[in-house]
C-alpha cells in the first residue's frame, strides 16, 4: 500500500491523499471491534468536501464468510447473525465500483456499472460516518441500503437484514430508529438531487496507469499514526 500523501494546504487538518494513492477502506465487525470488510481502494479526489475512491476489477478483498466457509448471504437470515464466522480473501468480481463519502454523513454512494460502462446504479450505504487515519478510512456497517436508479427512482435495500440484525442483538432499538432517519435524511438529499449525485460522477473512467492496489499483510491492524 502506498503510504504516500500530499503536504499539508493551509486551512487543511492535515495532508489530503494525493489521486492515485493506494488506500484502505474498512468495516469493522458489528457488535466486535476487529475488521472483518478491507477493500484496496484507489483515491481519485480528497478534499475537505468529499473522498472519491476507486475499487478496481480483481482487487483483493478480505470479506466475512461462516466459519465453515458458507458464504454469509447463503445463511438463512433466521441465523445469519448467530453463527461463528471468520474472513476470506477473494478478488472483487464484476466492474470495478466507484465510492463517494462526505465527511460526516452516515452514508457512503457506491457507483455500478454493466460491462461497456453502461451506468447501473447508485446505492447508499448506511453506516457510521468515516474514521480518517493514516491508511485509509474505518467504520461500520448499518444493513440498511437504498437502491437509485438513472432515472432517479429509488427503493430502499436490505430491511430483511436490518431487521434480522436488530433481532440478534446487534443493534439496539435506538440505534435501529438512527439509522432508519438517517436513510431518510439520505432520500431528502436524493429527492432534491445533492451532491454528490448531482456531480456527473456516473461519467467517471478511471486512469489507465492506475493499478490494482495489494492486500497488504497488516490489513487488519488498529488504525496508526495521525490522519491525513
Amino acid at each position: 500500500m502506498k503510504d504516500d500523501v500530499t503536504p499539508a494546504r493551509a486551512g487543511d487538518s492535515g495532508g489530503r491523499w494525493a489521486p492515485g494513492t493506494h488506500i484502505l477502506w474498512r468495516y469493522r465487525e458489528n457488535g466486535g471491534t476487529g475488521v472483518h470488510i478491507c477493500r484496496p481502494v484507489t483515491v481519485v479526489r480528497d478534499t475537505a468536501e468529499l473522498l472519491a475512491v476507486w475499487m478496481a476489477p480483481g482487487t483483493p478483498c478480505v470479506r466475512p464468510v461462516l466459519a465453515d466457509g458458507t458464504p454469509v448471504h447463503r445463511e438463512p437470515l433466521v441465523t445469519r447473525y448467530r453463527k461463528p464466522r471468520t474472513v476470506c480473501t477473494v478478488p472483487w468480481a464484476g466492474t470495478g465500483l466507484l465510492k463517494l463519502a462526505r465527511p460526516g454523513d452516515p452514508w457512503s454512494v457506491w457507483l455500478f456499472w454493466e460491462q461497456g460502462w453502461r451506468f447501473k446504479n447508485w446505492y447508499v450505504n448506511l453506516e457510521e460516518p468515516r474514521l480518517r487515519w493514516s491508511g485509509g478510512v474505518d467504520s461500520e456497517d448499518h444493513f440498511l441500503d437504498i437502491s437509485v436508479l438513472p432515472d432517479r427512482s429509488w427503493s430502499w435495500l436490505d430491511e430483511d437484514e436490518f431487521e434480522a440484525a436488530q433481532t440478534a442483538g446487534l443493534m439496539g432499538r435506538e440505534k435501529a430508529a438512527a439509522v432508519r432517519e438517517a436513510g431518510r435524511a439520505a432520500l431528502e438529499l436524493i429527492t432534491e438531487w445533492g451532491p454528490p449525485f448531482s456531480g456527473g460522477w456516473e461519467d467517471f473512467r478511471p486512469d489507465p496507469s492506475w493499478t490494482i492496489p495489494s492486500l497488504p499483510d497488516d490489513w487488519g491492524r488498529a488504525p496508526g499514526g495521525a490522519a491525513p
